[in-house]
């Protein structure tokens, strides 16, 4: 899989007027698609305790997501560092043929780092709390027979925010350590025709416990290139004492590590330079009650 980017950098004036956050259409796309409105129920306990985080800094106040073109969008635009309005691959590339195969949970980065609040550094991200609990019920299936799955978070910017607001399910091979999306046109398509931004990934670990395995990492990191906001969610359903996490990549200390690194595959990272964590959880994400999301699951098709 590669990593695609477009010929220009520059964004034109089309460019701008392309990029203006709109709702999904359900049913003009690629197939099935289902939305997930903002009423709740009660959640079963596997569920409570994948959707109650560490230190409970995710949460904030419901607001009204409905997602309307702003007058001042470009202006928004023009202060955020995008690089890149397409989506990136899913996973980076394994190369079998190198060095024997490691164990992801061998080269997991044992000092992870706590949400250290930023202010200002990033835009705010909001996460509809549904999202997490939809995203394990499609993965299900896979999870049962210990194969991960992969999903893209696609969405608006709205008052110098931005909201996930689509969860997309592309085609894709799994093994138990790895997922790898095909069918990339598709995805290209979808986010194009909805004029979303990719605003990070979610994955399973059905039989390992939560955390970013170097494959992520360098996953993750063409997605934080483009979009310093970008998030990686992992769902770990069997793990007792964590079941979900929302990181990043440390900046500058963990970017510059993956930056730095030629290989593929599991394999381990030399510390960083300054001596923090590759990744931490993040500090700029909210989790909210009330945000509208569609799911569109290519895999149908």
């Amino acid at each position: 899989m590669q990593v695609r980017y477009p010929c220009n950098l520059e964004f034109t004036q089309s460019d701008m007027t392309s990029l203006v956050p709109a709702m999904l259409n359900q049913d003009g796309l690629h197939g099935p698609s289902t939305t997930y409105p903002d009423s709740t129920t009660k959640d079963n306990d596997d569920m409570q305790s994948v959707l109650s985080l560490d230190d409970g800094r995710w949460s904030a106040p419901a607001e009204e997501c409905t997602s309307t073109p702003s007058a001042s969008l470009e202006g928004e635009l023009s202060q955020l560092n995008i690089r890149q309005p397409s989506p990136p691959p899913v996973l980076a590339e394994v190369h079998p043929d190198r060095a024997p195969p490691i164990s992801p949970s061998r080269v997991a980065d044992p000092t992870q780092g706590l949400a250290i609040s930023e202010t200002g550094r990033y835009h705010n991200l909001h996460v509809p709390v549904k999202l997490m609990e939809c995203f394990l019920r499609v993965a299900e299936a896979n999870t049962k027979r210990s194969l991960e799955t992969c999903g893209v978070l696609a969405g608006t910017l709205k008052k110098r925010t931005f909201h996930i607001t689509t969860l997309i399910i592309p085609k894709q091979k799994s093994t138990s350590d790895s997922c790898e999306a095909t069918n990339e046109e598709e995805l290209f398509e979808v986010q194009d025709k909805g004029s979303l931004f990719t605003l990070g990934w979610i994955h399973t670990h059905p039989t390992q416990s939560c955390f970013l395995s170097s494959i992520d990492l360098h996953n993750h990191y063409s997605y934080q290139v483009m979009l310093p906001e970008a998030i990686a969610i992992v769902m770990a359903p069997t793990d007792t004492r964590k079941k979900h996490g929302i990181f990043h990549l440390t900046d500058p200390g963990g970017i510059g590590v993956i930056h730095d690194c030629p290989e593929r595959g599991f394999h381990p990272h030399k510390a960083t330079l300054d001596g923090s964590p590759i990744y931490e959880h993040c500090s700029h994400v909210y989790m909210n009650a009330d945000t509208k999301f569609d799911m569109i699951d290519l895999r149908e098709q």
